[in-house]
């Protein structure tokens, strides 16, 4: 297939880079947040001096500083607020990043042997060998004389009803890892999205953050951000537990196939549910990463979400019993 000469780490990568030439963007919002927030601070300092002369208390300055040192964090926020978040992050994605090189190119290995003793196991097998070897085909078949064409014909028909397969089987597992490569490369594309559109109106989101009312929006934006920077590591986790599930299942492949009285099943099916279920998989990891992080601001939203999750559950399981309940009466 064409589709699979696409390289997916060239991909993830234009979107490393795509997220890095857009980060200088967010100094463009400086501007307006600079005004935002210091509208805000004029009314936060005011509100709060005009209390404690009200009260006839004595005047609490830390507080106050509050606005003024969100105003040097969006002053310098591709540096101070961006650049810190990142370098403390980014050892993370390495951290992870690595374990999943480790598990894959061991699982590579793995793979390479075990189509070898497929297909040695094949070649011991007198009933599949002629299928997959050319040689012992011609030779079988220049062992039948013309009393045997019928039988020649059906030898024909057989082994190409036998390539049909392997044909058709081969482009559905390549279909399946296209689509599994596809749902990684999904997450990280909607991953830089995020992260860009937070990075961008980051600014913003700390001017509003000055107003009495709106102090969480700032932990909120922290930890949205954190949240979605976390997965890409949780993806990689995530893949590299698929990598180790699948070298322990080519290990046992390995050691079945080095019997000789085995005979290989090339059915794939359990392979075809594997790719199912991580293709599925990669859609959880946004839920996993917020249950990494979360902050008193993305209380009401994750309850949300998981009262929105709930009621979709409690929809399917009434919706399939349902059904079940109708087929049984049938």
């Amino acid at each position: 297939m064409v589709l699979l000469a696409i390289d997916f780490d060239n991909l993830h990568q234009i979107l490393r880079i795509l997220y890095t030439d857009m980060m200088p963007l967010c100094s463009d919002m400086t501007g307006v947040a600079k005004g935002l927030a210091g509208l805000g601070a004029l009314f936060y300092v005011a509100s709060r001096v005009w209390q404690a002369l009200a009260r006839a208390e004595p005047l609490d300055v830390y507080p106050l500083l509050r606005p003024f040192a969100l105003g040097l964090c969006i002053m310098f926020f591709p540096t101070v607020v961006l650049g810190t978040i990142n370098a403390v992050m980014s050892p993370i994605v390495t951290g992870t990043h690595t374990i999943l090189e480790s598990q894959t190119l061991n699982m590579n290995e793995l793979r390479e042997k075990k189509d070898r003793l497929e297909r040695e196991a094949k070649l011991r097998n007198p009933e599949s060998a002629w299928l997959v070897d050319n040689e012992i085909f011609d030779q079988r078949l220049a062992e039948m004389g013309i009393l045997d064409t019928p039988k020649m014909l059906g030898m024909y028909m057989e082994r190409a009803a036998y390539k049909v397969q392997e044909t058709v089987r081969g482009w559905f597992r390549e279909l399946l890892e296209l689509l599994f490569q596809a749902a990684s490369l999904i997450i990280d594309t909607i991953r830089t999205f995020f992260l860009v559109v937070l990075s961008i109106l980051g600014p913003i989101a700390f001017a509003f953050a000055v107003y009495d009312g709106f102090g969480a929006t700032l932990t909120a934006w922290i930890s949205r951000y954190i949240s979605v920077y976390l997965w890409l590591p949780v993806s990689d986790l995530f893949s590299s537990v698929l990598a180790r599930i699948q070298v322990v299942m080519l290990d046992k492949d390995i050691a079945s196939l080095s019997d000789p009285n085995y005979i290989p099943d090339s059915s794939g099916v359990v392979y075809i549910v594997f790719m199912l279920i991580g293709i599925t998989g990669y859609f959880t990891i946004p839920s996993v990463a917020d249950w990494i992080i979360q902050s008193g601001g993305m209380g009401n939203s994750n309850k949300a979400i998981s009262q929105a999750g709930s009621f979709a559950g409690g929809i399917a399981g009434s919706t399939a019993g349902n059904v079940a309940g109708r087929l049984s009466k049938k």
